[in-house]
């Protein structure tokens, strides 16, 4: 069995395992909401098929599993007031969740890079293959956003206080540290993950941080460190909600849509924040960013 699914992700039967690629290399795998909604009925049936086994996900290419989501695609709508949103969150945090309470093994092969949206996808499932050509972050803060997609839940689990500098920095761990770090579960040298796979089927630097973190939303930063320690104490369903609920107060903002402007469009690297300072963006903000959406809340 194989089948596309406009192409842009493809799924196929190997044995009894159910293989997921993401199939958008030029774009370095980026998830959009057209994918979201295919991978996860597709989740939900192999769930159920008792004819398989396992599922894998891989991305396309030689360069990437995932880096992140479709980010232009979201700026594009959150200044024509587009749906876009709100269902792409909400969407992309139910496939999170998904992944996280999946019944059957769960394979990533995060061969490449994965950030954001990408490591949503492999972080909250069973295993986690990284190689040497893994580059794995989280760096939501530099474009006025938030470590999401259950970033809540997994950062502040790690050993120390890594997560949090992950969080607040986007700081990239390379190769064998991702799984040294506890964030991939396996390590495999890359030109062994092709008979990895059919293996799987046969079977039945601190001291810069300060410079960093100047560069990156007083706003967002403030909302990372509430975050994480939010987090720590909650389940993956209690911080899916709350990310939702940062991830729409993030849309109603400014700082999301600078960042986009400054790293990703213009590519000037000169964000204009606003507060353009820790001190000015008051506790107030912040409090309103973690407040309820009554009907509009994430169910999951």
């Amino acid at each position: 069995m194989s089948t596309k699914a406009g192409s842009e992700v493809l799924f196929e039967k190997v044995g009894n395992a159910g293989v997921i690629t993401l199939n958008r290399p030029k774009a370095l795998n980026a998830l959009n909401l057209t994918m979201i909604r295919h991978i996860y009925p597709q989740l939900k049936k192999w769930d159920k098929d008792s004819e398989t086994d396992l599922v894998i996900i891989k991305g396309a290419g030689d360069k990437a599993f995932c880096a992140g989501g479709d980010i232009r695609a979201i700026t594009e709508a959150g200044k024509a007031g587009d749906s876009l949103t709100q269902d792409l969150f909400r969407e992309e945090y139910i496939l999170n969740n998904t992944i996280g309470t999946y019944q059957k093994p769960y394979v990533a092969l995060i061969d490449g890079i994965t950030m954001g949206g990408g490591v949503g996808l492999s972080i909250h499932g069973r295993f986690r293959v990284a190689t040497e050509k893994t580059l794995f972050a989280m760096p939501e803060t530099g474009i006025g956003l938030f470590p999401d997609v259950g970033g809540g839940y997994f950062l502040p689990r790690l050993q120390g206080k890594l997560g949090l500098f992950l969080a607040l920095t986007g700081f990239r761990l390379k190769g064998r540290d991702v799984q040294r770090v506890g964030l991939a579960t396996h390590f495999v040298q890359s030109d062994k993950i092709v008979s990895l796979q059919k293996d799987l089927v046969d079977l039945k630097s601190p001291s810069n941080s300060d410079v960093t973190l100047a560069k990156m939303s007083p706003t967002s930063l403030k909302l990372t460190f509430r975050q994480i320690q939010e987090g720590e104490r909650m389940s993956l369903q209690e911080v899916l909600v709350m990310e939702y609920r940062l991830s729409q107060a993030c849309m109603r903002g400014n700082d999301f849509y600078e960042g986009v402007r400054a790293v990703l469009i213009d590519k000037d690297q000169s964000p204009k924040w606003k507060p353009s300072t820790l001190s000015g963006v008051s506790e107030q903000a912040i409090e309103e960013c973690f407040s309820s959406l009554g009907e509009r809340d994430l169910k999951l």
